[in-house]
This record gives C-alpha cells, sequence and structure tokens, in this order.
C-alpha cells in the first residue's frame, strides 16, 4: 500500500515513516498541508494519514477540500487534538478514523487495514481468492495448506492484487503501490518479485496477461 503521511513535527514524521516501512507499507512524507493537497492530486494513495496542526493550511482544511474534489482516498486523521468536539468535526469532514496521538504504531497499523478493507467492501481480515489466502497482521500466505512467510515486497505486490481479484494490473500500477518518493526501481524489479513469489505459491498463482500486466484469479 502506498501511504501519503501528512506530518510536521520532524521527530515523529521520521519514526511513523520508518515504522510503516518496516510494516512493508510504501510511504511518501510530507510536512504542510498545502503540499499534501497538491501531493493528492498527482498520486494515487491507497490512505493518507493526516495531521491536523500543520503549517500552509490546517489538516481540517486539507481534508475539506479533499472531499469537495470529491477525493474519496481513505484518510485517517492522527492529531494531539482529544477534544470530543474535534473528534467530531474531523469525522464530519469526511475522515475514516481518528487517532489521538501518543498512539502505538501497532494500533495505528491496525487500523489502516481495518479502513482499507472497508474502502474495497471486505469484511475478513484474510485477504483470499479461494485459492491464495493473505495474512496481513502477520505477512503470512497459504495455498495448497502450505504456509509461507513473506518479505516486505512480496507481500505489498499480492496485497495489492489480492484487494482485487480478476482485475490485471500493469506494472506503472504496482510500482506506483509499493514503492515511495525516492525509491530507486529496477527495470525488471516487478518481474524480480513475481517470480519470488512464483517459486513459493506456484507458477499459476499470479497470471500474467500478455503485454498488460499481471492479476490473480477472481
Amino acid at each position: 500500500m502506498r501511504i501519503l503521511l501528512v506530518e510536521d513535527d520532524p521527530l515523529i514524521g521520521s519514526a511513523v515513516r520508518q515504522a510503516l516501512q518496516d510494516a512493508a507499507f510504501a510511504v511518501d512524507w510530507v510536512q504542510d498541508g498545502a503540499t499534501a493537497l497538491s501531493s493528492s492530486r498527482t498520486e494515487n494513495y491507497t490512505l493518507i494519514l493526516l495531521d491536523l496542526g500543520l503549517p500552509r493550511k490546517d489538516g481540517l482544511q486539507v481534508l475539506r477540500e479533499l472531499r469537495q474534489m470529491k477525493n474519496a482516498v481513505p484518510t485517517i486523521i492522527i492529531t494531539a487534538r482529544d477534544a470530543v468536539e474535534d473528534r467530531i468535526r474531523g469525522l464530519d469532514y469526511g475522515a475514516d478514523d481518528y487517532l489521538v496521538k501518543p498512539f502505538s504504531v501497532g494500533e495505528l497499523v491496525a487500523r489502516m487495514r481495518a479502513v482499507v478493507r472497508r474502502n474495497n467492501g471486505v469484511a475478513d481480515p484474510l485477504l483470499s481468492n479461494g485459492d491464495v489466502s493473505l495474512n496481513p497482521a502477520t505477512r503470512e500466505v497459504t495455498r495448497n495448506d502450505q504456509l509461507h512467510v513473506l518479505s516486505a515486497r512480496e507481500y505489498a505486490l499480492l496485497y495489492a492484487l489480492l484487494l482485487r481479484p480478476g482485475a490485471i494490473l500493469s506494472r506503472d500500477d504496482l510500482e506506483e503501490r509499493i514503492y515511495g518518493w525516492n525509491e530507486e526501481v529496477a527495470s525488471n524489479a516487478i518481474e524480480f518479485i513475481i517470480h519470488s513469489l512464483r517459486k513459493k505459491l506456484g507458477k499459476d498463482a499470479i497470471k500474467n496477461v500478455r503485454g498488460l500486466g499481471w492479476m490473480v484469479n477472481k
């Protein structure tokens, strides 16, 4: 999943970005509201983590403008503002969840997974197409009663495919979902990850649609 982290505190932002990267997320980090809006216009994010007390444009204004632009990207507010009125305002402005600092990174990641599931119409915490089953909480995948632990890149790619079984994702689609800004992407990176997944799961677990991309069966 590709995440936009909007946080102006350098210590908090750096710590959250590192923790999310360790949890297999691709993270783009910006430190003001205006940059957050421009980034959301040019990139396709799975989810936004949005602080409220931001320079140049307050987080609530960012959220309001996103929703006015009909941008429905799932958004979790992460803030030190703990008043009930602030929580109500944030949710009424269009946030999908509201988390007060300080928070556990484990709880944040669990809330992120839940919001993304709801946004994709998935109730079960396991992602499955009836053949391959992925547990996002443990990064474990099961096929033919065999259990495998995935690397961060393998997990991110398979997660993207299993969120939409039957949909074809191009190289650009997959790169966009699993790499953040300033990460070098080798020309054969996606093929390498898919090859690694097929070695674990079987050659037919991920289908290649010539000239278009890759998919898992629906």
